[in-house]
């Protein structure tokens, strides 16, 4: 039986809405036939990808927002749903950390949007999105670190310590390269019409210091090491999946993708992603025999 609805419901609603507004303008985006020419900010003459609501971006960087589309539509909205009707069903503290895991990750989507996609007509749904998914994730996480979520002995073995490890010190390996590389000229490789590089941003800023962070909490019996945990299980999950329709869609548009580049940006992600599926099933496994 369903239960009362709560600012998270509310807000998740509103997110879910808004996510499917956004992916669908996004896939529609796809049109490689539309492409033209123009003179950046560093001088450089960039291929802009000329279609859709993408249409001032770079012929590069369209595909991987079309690819993100299309995996949030087909993967995150799905979850989203399930998520939030389980969490309306039951409203424990498992079901709210599930729904609390993926809002997080449609933030993180939303943050994208808002600060690395060039301005467009959807503007103000990139904001709407990004304010009810922030406030429902506070919301979320202020309500599931008040409770107690028991740290097993399995959660400080060396599955979870090299999961952790690795998430930490691969956003680091695929995107540290560039920045160094950049200290000759000034700029990044690729940075074309944009001013930086977003996704550098959260990964090395956010993501990596949150799996060290998880570590050293799970180590010391934490319960919000589990909280955090299963934030990056699911958000990794995710990733992986979107590594895949994103490599596929810069595939379709003839971009030449480096073989370096796809081991260090591509196939750790979606391999961490595999190893992600294993280790969550594992822990809410644990938490449902509770």
């Amino acid at each position: 039986m369903m239960r009362k609805l709560k600012a998270i419901h509310i807000l998740t609603i509103t997110a879910v809405v808004l996510l499917a507004i956004t992916t669908l303008f996004g896939v529609f985006s796809w049109n490689i036939s539309k492409s033209f020419d123009a003179v950046n900010q560093y001088g450089e003459t960039i291929k802009m990808w000329g279609s859709g609501i993408y249409a001032r971006d770079s012929y590069f960087k369209a595909p991987i927002f079309i690819g993100s589309d299309l995996t949030v539509l087909l993967v995150s909205i799905p979850l989203t749903i399930i998520f939030l009707i389980n969490d309306l069903k039951k409203q424990n503290k498992t079901s709210r950390l599930l729904l609390v895991s993926i809002l997080a990750w449609v933030l993180y989507y939303a943050i994208s949007l808002c600060f690395g996609v060039t301005y467009n007509a959807l503007f103000l749904a990139y904001t709407a999105l990004f304010v009810c998914s922030l406030f429902a994730f506070i919301t979320g996480v202020y309500g599931v670190s008040k409770e107690r979520f028991e740290v097993p002995d399995f959660l400080t073995g060396k599955a979870y310590t090299i999961f952790l490890l690795l998430s930490g010190i691969s956003t680091f390996v695929a995107w540290l390269p560039d920045i160094i590389s950049s200290f000759g000229n000034g700029t990044l490789d690729l940075i074309e019409v944009y001013t930086t590089e977003i996704t550098y941003i959260l990964d090395m800023g956010i993501i990596s210091p949150t799996a060290f962070i998880c570590l050293y909490l799970l180590k010391k019996r934490n319960s919000f090491g589990v909280v955090l945990l299963s934030i990056l299980t699911v958000g990794i999950i995710t990733v992986g999946a979107m590594m895949i329709f994103q490599t596929g869609f810069q595939i379709a548009s003839g971009i030449d993708l480096p073989i370096p580049a796809l081991i260090t940006k591509s196939l750790i992600f979606l391999l961490l992603g595999v190893y992600a599926i294993i280790l969550v099933r594992k822990l809410y496994k644990n938490m449902n025999n509770d």
